[in-house]
């Protein structure tokens, strides 16, 4: 679980450091993209993802599905942008404050 203070961390680096971002579109969230964000995660630690207006499915849903499903943690939700995080148990990318 990510205290506040990791949380702004996190936030802080998805704003200032990360380029890619993945789109969830309107066949919504399928064993491909879970994958596809699975891999992402492994290499990366930290994600943004937005959801398109194709998509039906409240936000709020679905990153609840992208959590039980990839074992991460909703850093954020701004609008259709839902910012993912999951530690690297191999290689520790993003160091945390405690």
């Amino acid at each position: 679980m990510l205290t506040n203070t990791q949380k702004k961390q996190l936030r802080k680096i998805a704003n200032q450091e990360i380029e890619t971002k993945y789109q969830i579109g309107k066949n919504g969230i399928n064993k491909t993209t879970i994958d596809l964000l699975d891999k992402a995660l492994i290499a990366h630690e930290l994600i943004i993802v937005d959801v398109l207006k194709t998509v039906e499915e409240e936000i709020g849903d679905i990153a609840h599905k992208l959590v039980n499903s990839l074992y991460g943690e909703v850093v954020q939700i701004i609008g259709r942008t839902i910012i993912l995080y999951r530690k690297n148990r191999k290689k520790e990318i993003i160091k945390l404050k405690k």
